[in-house]
């Protein structure tokens, strides 16, 4: 039996050390902005990321993994003899599982799984790590490719944005009247909900925001003991670890990450996001 390889993209924004540990494989979206290209993480990080767009009178714009980048990967790993799983951002947000569907076509008997997440961020990254982790453990294709797909409805996320203008300008959310709430200073608390963010509702003050997403996970835990929990942010680490430490005291969880909203992501959300996801056993 074949070993697989598991690839996620950039949006993932996995920690340096699960990726090495777990043996990931990741490809970048692509950022741009103004007249320069950016990998997404590889070229620039997300610290240096929030620092520019602080001060930038210009929004950069996203483009998705290509597909000779997915063709040239794919070639690398069969002919190591893997067996290739690709878990990749929400269809719903990005073209990055077509290019991938689209490179896959260039080996038409390989072993090569294409899996739409339907997640983004750490949600997608708890995926990603309990596939690598059954593949590490000597888990073949199938098998990894139904973990996956077994733990989507076990896996939850929310964040709060700061301003949904961001939003608005990437085109991923639309409704002009959940607009309104940037003007009140209403903090919005959104999720993704069938590989599309939605509003979930909002709050007033950052504060109560924080507090109220902590209340949410808890009531979709149900006292899971076999939880998992992230924290993730776009510029706001104070507030994310403030957030996780809280998480961890409340619910106990058997493993937490903190890590960055990544800069094709922040692009999206713009800074100050902050958010929580969690994955049951």
């Amino acid at each position: 039996m074949k070993k697989v390889a598991i690839i996620t993209d950039s949006t993932a924004y996995l920690p340096d050390y699960l990726i090495k540990e777990l043996g990931i494989h990741v490809v970048p979206l692509t950022l741009h902005w103004g007249e320069d290209t950016y990998r997404d993480g590889e070229d620039i990080r997300a610290e240096e990321f929030y620092e520019r767009l602080a001060k930038a009178n210009i929004i950069p714009t996203t483009s998705q993994t290509s597909v000779g980048e997915f063709t040239q990967l794919f070639s690398r790993l069969l002919a190591e003899d893997y067996a290739i799983l690709a878990i990749l951002i929400s269809s719903g947000i990005s073209g990055t599982v077509d290019s991938a569907m689209q490179a896959q076509k260039a080996f038409p008997d390989a072993p090569i799984a294409v899996f739409d997440s339907q997640l983004v961020a750490m949600p997608m990254g708890f995926m990603v790590m309990k596939a690598a982790r059954a593949a590490q453990a000597g888990a073949s294709l199938e098998e990894c490719l139904a973990l996956a797909k077994a733990v989507y409805p076990k896996i939850g996320v929310y964040f709060m944005v700061n301003d949904l203008k961001y939003l608005h300008m990437g085109g991923r959310i639309n409704t002009a009247k959940r607009l309104m709430g940037s003007a009140l200073d209403i903090k919005p608390i959104m999720e993704l909900r069938n590989g599309k963010i939605e509003l979930v509702e909002s709050v007033r003050t950052r504060k109560k925001a924080l507090a109220r997403m902590l209340d949410m996970v808890e009531e979709d835990i149900a006292g899971n003991p076999g939880v998992r929990i992230a924290s993730f942010h776009a510029a706001a680490e104070e507030e994310a670890q403030a957030l996780l430490a809280e998480a961890t005291a409340r619910f106990n969880p058997i493993e937490t990450v903190t890590t960055f909203v990544s800069p094709v992501i922040g692009t999206h959300t713009g800074p100050g996001t902050v958010s929580i996801a969690y994955q049951m056993e």
